[in-house]
């Protein structure tokens, strides 16, 4: 991370996905393409697991879907991420830069 994003937080990016989903499998490389090229926290949920049943409720006919977060360090562990920024189905590269950009400043 570089010093100054530290200063603002850094982003947390969680990609909403099922396996077999082609749309799916292309916004993950976009996301990891990105995450070469600057650090960010990265966490894909597949719907299909029962643990994410909550969000198979909510995404179901959706993903992918990509949220963008603030992770703004030193708050409580359950205050500690803003409103999430999102993305649908097809994102580029730019988009999700531009977000992640946001979330960190």
């Amino acid at each position: 991370m570089l010093p100054t994003r530290a200063l603002f937080g850094q982003a947390r990016l969680t990609l909403f996905t099922r396996a077999g989903c082609g749309l799916c499998d292309t916004a993950k490389h976009t996301v990891v393409q990105l995450n070469k090229r600057r650090p960010f926290e990265y966490v894909e949920k597949d719907i299909q697991e029962p643990v994410n049943k909550a969000w198979k409720d909510v995404y179901d006919y959706d993903v992918p879907v990509l949220h963008v977060q603030s992770v703004n360090n030193g708050l409580p562990k359950e205050a500690e991420l803003s409103d999430a920024r999102k993305l649908f189905h097809r994102m580029t590269e730019q988009e999700v830069e531009k977000l992640v950009d946001e979330a960190e400043n």
